[in-house]
Parts: structure tokens; C-alpha cells; sequence
């Protein structure tokens, strides 16, 4: 890992937990948290950067929010020893990390999600491909041999067409799609919850991305542990960094249900829903909150028409393939 700026510095220890919560340790800014805190400091033209000096009482004089005390930035502030354990630790591993002001920072996140996305992000591979079209490629983890073939197929698919393969890492239907695009010579981005540190030294990807295919990256800590709710968040991350976006299956609760949802409400990406014969999927229910049905020789098509569709009627989508 390079060495970072005063500002980055001043990001991550405001925004990052380092390994293990210490019993008086402050609870790191939120996405929304810091967001709120950002636009004050720009407003009063301060950058992040300054509050590593002497002078932070009086540079947030005024400052005022009922979850962001002064007791909190101090304790936070003060974790640098652990930043740069941490950052020596990472460096070794091969792990970059980048912040919103940086240049390799997705503008597809920064576009969609303003203030709420993530403040740091944390990565190994190539920076560049994250800033390239991408489709995304979801569904669970406990899926049939079917799904799991589908999705391998589906990311070969992809990276034969020339865009890149974006999913979650996950085992079952996200980590099948990914490799299906790596093996087929593709490029592939995984957006992890949790495992960064791990993943990226595993036997699985580690080839990859030293090939530059493939570029792995997490708005956590790399060194964090599974989270029900980072996964959650995780989600809406993998849709803001495609065009368009594959369900292959879908239970009625759980992250790619709810991930899906919050997709078709924010209206981010189409949503295109493979069809299914388990009568306990949610993938039927996707379909009529309005995501469309994926054509059966979807293999065998030009992936173009994926894009095309932003949120059209389902009708719409049903006949346009009537003749396939």
C-alpha cells in the first residue's frame, strides 16, 4: 500500500474499524455519518487532513450533531499507531486503498449514492477496471447444480462479449459467475463483506488478479469478519458499479431479495430475473415489482439488449422476445 496523504489517513481513521474493537474504542463513522460530517467541513472549508494536527477544537468550533461528539472524532483521531500496524500489515498482502477524492474511485458509486457511498474503499487488483461497464451477475448461496452451471455460463458469457463480470464474492451463484468470467479470460470485480485480507490471498483468485483480471474490493475493513449487515450494504454496491444486472435466483428473504428490491426501487439498473421452477424462489416475485424475465437463449444473444431496457413494462419485455 502506498504511503497515504494526511487526508487519507484522517478518512480511514474516522471511517475504519482496525481489527479487533478495543472496550473504549469508538464505533467508526457510517457511510451517512460521515457523509453529514464531509459536507460540514467542506462548507467550512476545512479538509480532513487538518484534524490529524493540534488544532482540532478549534477548526470544528461550532460543530454540532447528536451522533458525531467531539469525544468520538478524538478517540477515533487517536487510533494512528493502529492505522499504520495495519497499513504495514495490508501493504504486505498486497491491499491498496482509495477514498472519493482519490481519481480511481468509482464515479459510477459517487454518481448514484452522492454522500452514502462508501468513504474508503479497500482493494487488490486493477484499480482500473472498476470504472469500465460492467454487468452484474447475483443470487444465492445455496443454489441447485442447474443455477450453479447457469452462472458460470452466464459469466463466460459476459466476458466473451467483452464487459466485465461484477458480483459479490459469495460462495454459490456470485462466486460461480465470477470464475465462469475469469476462466473464459474475462475480467470479473468482486465486491466483498467481509474476508478482504483473506480472499485475496486465496488459491481461487490470488492468479487472477496478479493477471490483472480481476480486481477484488470491499468498503469494510480487510480484516473483518462475516456481518449480517455489511452484507446487506454490501449489495447495493454491486448494482451501483453495474449497467445491468442478472438475478439467477432468489429466495423471498435474504440478501439477494432484499438487495434486488432496493435495486428496483432506486431504479439504479435494469433487473433481469432468470426463470425458475422452485415454487419457494422469490424470483417470480421480482418479475412484478418490476424486474423482466431473462430470455431462455440468453446464452446464444448478443448481450446488448440487457442495457436497453432502464424499467419498461414487463409486458413490454415478454413480447419483445415472443419470436426467440
Amino acid at each position: 500500500m502506498s504511503q497515504l496523504n494526511q487526508n487519507a489517513q484522517a478518512i480511514l481513521l474516522l471511517t475504519t474499524h482496525f481489527g479487533k474493537k478495543k472496550p473504549a474504542e469508538y464505533k467508526p463513522l457510517t457511510p451517512t455519518e460521515w457523509g453529514r460530517f464531509a459536507r460540514w467541513m467542506r462548507d467550512q472549508s476545512v479538509v480532513p487532513g487538518e484534524l490529524l494536527g493540534s488544532d482540532r477544537q478549534n477548526l470544528l468550533r461550532g460543530y454540532q450533531d447528536e451522533k458525531i461528539s467531539m469525544e468520538r472524532i478524538e478517540n477515533l483521531i487517536s487510533r494512528g499507531a493502529t492505522l499504520a500496524l495495519s497499513m504495514e500489515k495490508w501493504s504486505r498482502a498486497g491491499l491498496w486503498v482509495i477514498t472519493r477524492s482519490d481519481s480511481a474511485y468509482p464515479m459510477k458509486l459517487k454518481d448514484r449514492l452522492g454522500h452514502n457511498s462508501p468513504p474508503v474503499l479497500f482493494g487488490s487488483g486493477d484499480k482500473t477496471l472498476l470504472n469500465v461497464i460492467a454487468i452484474a451477475a447475483v443470487g444465492s448461496s445455496n443454489v441447485t447444480d442447474d443455477d450453479i452451471n447457469f452462472s458460470r455460463s452466464v459469466g463466460a458469457k459476459v466476458a466473451t462479449s467483452g464487459f466485465t463480470l461484477v458480483s459479490g464474492g459469495a460462495r454459490g451463484v456470485d462466486e460461480s459467475s465470477m470464475l465462469g468470467a475469469l476462466e473464459a479470460d474475462g475480467t470479473a470485480i468482486g465486491i466483498l463483506a467481509d474476508s478482504l485480507l483473506k480472499k485475496t490471498t486465496s488459491r481461487a483468485f490470488r492468479s487472477h488478479i496478479q493477471r490483472k483480471n480481476l480486481v477484488l474490493i470491499s468498503p469494510f475493513s480487510p480484516e473483518a469478519g462475516f456481518n449480517v449487515g455489511n452484507a446487506m450494504a454490501r449489495n447495493k454496491y454491486i448494482y451501483c458499479l453495474s449497467e445491468t444486472a442478472v438475478v439467477v435466483h432468489s429466495g423471498r428473504t435474504g440478501g439477494t431479495w432484499s438487495g434486488a428490491k432496493e435495486n428496483l426501487k432506486q431504479k439504479w439498473v435494469p433487473l433481469w430475473i432468470k426463470k425458475t421452477n422452485d415454487p419457494d424462489s422469490g424470483n417470480n416475485n421480482l418479475v412484478s415489482l418490476g424486474g423482466h424475465w431473462l430470455p431462455d437463449n440468453i446464452l446464444n444473444s448478443d448481450l446488448d439488449f440487457l442495457f436497453e431496457i432502464a424499467h419498461g413494462s414487463q409486458n413490454d419485455q415478454l413480447t419483445m422476445f415472443d419470436s426467440d
